[in-house]
């Protein structure tokens, strides 16, 4: 049995490979499980973004377990925008520094209690069962943290070098992997589906 995890970004799936390594599958991306598809992500949550994700993926590859993710940057001054749209946000080929940026040029004078901000993770999975109808779980994890004033840090990716966590008093981008990995929304999300996915008696 495998692991497919529906998407094809490389940073992502070196997180969800050290996240789920002690569950003892081979853990594959579409590309690298040779599946192509064209996914609309129509949903108003990331729980439902993530669960159509995964569904079309387990159609095309049933007797696989699939787990797909939708992740985003919630800004309480901007109305938790750009939410569900973060991927979206500003267009889809638009670089990060320049949502970024962005960003934090909205926030210009906004002061600290005011720049309040989390991530926000849902997993979603599909395991097989005997009877063929399968088994569909989500789980959501979030970090909570601010909007920083400037772009810092090299490590991560996407809103990364935007998102400061004061108890860190650093962004998520100037944090090792290993120290993300352990407060990270995708991190907290991606431990509760590996739980959920041992109780099912998946794994070593």
């Amino acid at each position: 049995m495998r692991i497919i995890f529906a998407t094809g970004n490389e940073n992502k799936m070196r997180e969800i490979r050290e996240i789920l390594s002690d569950i003892g599958l081979e853990i594959l991306s579409m590309k690298e499980a040779g599946i192509s598809a064209d996914i609309v992500e129509d949903g108003t949550t990331f729980e439902e973004n993530a669960m159509i994700k995964t569904k079309a993926i387990a159609k095309l590859s049933p007797d696989d377990i699939v787990l797909s993710d939708d992740s985003g940057l919630e800004v309480d001054y901007l109305d938790k925008a750009p939410g569900i749209y973060s991927a979206r946000f500003m267009g889809e080929d638009t670089s990060y520094d320049i949502k970024n940026q962005a960003i934090i040029d909205k926030l210009n004078g906004v002061p600290d209690e005011k720049r309040t901000a989390r991530f926000v993770c849902a997993v979603a999975a599909y395991v097989p069962t005997d009877d063929g109808s399968g088994k569909c779980v989500t789980r959501r994890g979030t970090i909570e943290g601010m909007i920083g004033y400037s772009i810092a840090g090299e490590n991560g990716f996407g809103y990364d070098p935007i998102f400061y966590v004061p108890s860190f008093g650093c962004t998520t981008a100037e944090m090792s992997a290993e120290d993300k990995n352990k407060i990270s929304h995708r991190g907290k999300a991606l431990r509760a589906i590996r739980d959920e996915l041992i109780s099912l008696g998946v794994g070593k």
